[in-house]
């Protein structure tokens, strides 16, 4: 529902409570959501508040407004009950809402959203909070102490999974990239007016059980599995990203930046000579540097103090090796998490460069809805800090089918990519989810 159908402000509370154990274990059947990374973050339970927003810029008015008029309780409000409100605060407690975004509203039938969530776990720096949120004199059940989230069921892996294409089969996809690399190569010898860089090219794979695909099980094994991403559960979109798209916490700026990939071996000589070898690749390098610009380019105007390392280092995830660079930056004050997420997106990291030229190529090449997929997902707490990733790694659960889910992934096409060798990135880049979902029928 809409905050404007509510009269009374929302009323939020947040207690210290003992460790719960791990935080995937938590998520329960329905509207359960996640955001994890390395065994701390946040999980959540029911909607107060589903908002449906047009853009970025509009979520951020949204929730500055909602935010602003929020009541939160602290022990002088209460009469009884304990008094283990989380002192100092942790990022992510008290009134937080998480969001998932289209990449291109222009070019989808998607709807990007951002909800409130009636009780949020969360773990920080080894401690651990709950924090309840509702309407009314006080928040629903949470009077006097901490309460336990909703009965949960063992979450199964899907039986008997296959695989389709999506919008092109991967020969199509890989003329669709030689495609590309014609109008970057055409382009850079003046033949064009406006010059391609790059552009990121996408590709969906359709998936289907015989059996319920179950999130929470996507969730343990994508946190378990690939520890360093951020791992999501947002309103049906389900992944593990290595990409934040902007974090911003006490008045910092962060950014991680991905571009240039290559597929791990499983040895770990030979990753060193690969980590070697991306890390002096032209073509790779290339591609990073062009979202690295973009990166720095479109945080300008909203900070200060920016720090561009002068050369990437090479992060390792256990299927891949990316070239990645992390932009740090003082934000502006009054610039919140979301108003920053909307300056940056897209990045030539998930769109190209330039930007409008690109975005107009995967429209017209692609042949697919991309969705919420390569879109900022994440979370915003009252104060405007919060963390946006990039939705990559990642599936969209069907909402009228709990057997079936998309996939989708993409790569950085510029003037030396080929096609074959960008098929084969993208196979890898796939493997989180394919891996979570189990072996195919």
């Amino acid at each position: 529902m809409s905050s404007s159908s509510r009269s009374p402000r929302l009323r939020v509370r947040t207690v210290e409570i003992d460790d719960p154990g791990p935080l995937a274990a938590l998520l329960t059947r329905g509207d359960s959501g996640a955001w994890i990374r390395q065994g701390e973050g946040m999980v959540t339970f029911g909607q107060v508040i589903r908002h449906q927003v047009a853009s970025i810029t509009d979520a951020d008015q949204w929730w500055a407004e909602l935010a602003g008029t929020a009541v939160t309780e602290d022990a002088g409000t209460w009469d009884a009950g304990p008094r283990n409100f989380v002192d100092p605060p942790l990022p992510g407690s008290g009134l937080v809402a998480f969001g998932t975004f289209v990449f291109d509203p222009e070019n989808s039938a998607a709807q990007s959203t951002m909800i409130v969530p009636e009780m949020v776990i969360g773990r920080r720096g080894g401690r651990n909070w709950q924090t309840t949120i509702g309407y009314g004199p006080r928040p629903p059940a949470a009077r006097q102490h901490p309460i336990a989230p909703p009965r949960r069921s063992a979450a199964k892996p899907p039986r008997q999974v296959t695989y389709a294409d999506g919008g092109l089969s991967g020969l199509q996809w890989q003329d669709a990239v030689a495609e590309v690399v014609e109008r970057i190569t055409t382009s850079s010898a003046g033949v064009a007016a406006a010059g391609l860089d790059k552009v990121v090219l996408a590709r969906d794979l359709l998936v289907l059980a015989n059996s319920e695909i179950d999130p929470r099980w996507l969730v343990q094994h994508l946190s378990t599995n690939y520890h360093r991403c951020w791992t999501y559960l947002v309103d049906g979109l389900v992944g593990a990203t290595p990409e934040m798209l902007v974090r911003r916490e006490s008045g910092l700026a962060t950014s991680r930046v991905l571009a240039g990939t290559i597929r791990r071996s499983g040895d770990n000589d030979q990753d060193l000579a690969l980590a070697a070898a991306l890390s002096q690749s032209s073509k790779d390098l290339t591609e990073h540097e062009y979202a690295v610009a973009s990166v720095a380019r479109a945080l300008a105007p909203h900070c200060s103090g920016m720090n561009v390392p002068d050369a990437p280092y090479v992060l390792e995830l256990p299927n891949v090796l990316h070239l990645a660079t992390d932009v740090t930056a003082v934000a502006d004050h009054g610039g919140s998490s979301l108003a920053l997420a909307a300056a940056l997106h897209p990045s030539a990291a998930v769109c190209g460069t330039p930007t409008n030229l690109a975005r107009a190529t995967i429209a017209e090449l692609e042949r697919m809805d991309r969705g919420r997929y390569a879109g900022p997902v994440g979370w915003i707490d009252a104060d405007g800090d919060g963390e946006w990733a990039i939705a990559l790694r990642c599936g969209q659960l069907s909402a009228t089918d709990s057997q079936q889910i998309r996939l989708f992934a993409g790569c950085g096409i510029v003037a030396g990519s080929d096609p074959a060798a960008e098929l084969a990135e993208l196979a890898a880049k796939l493997l989180p989810m394919r891996d979570a979902l189990g072996p195919r029928c």
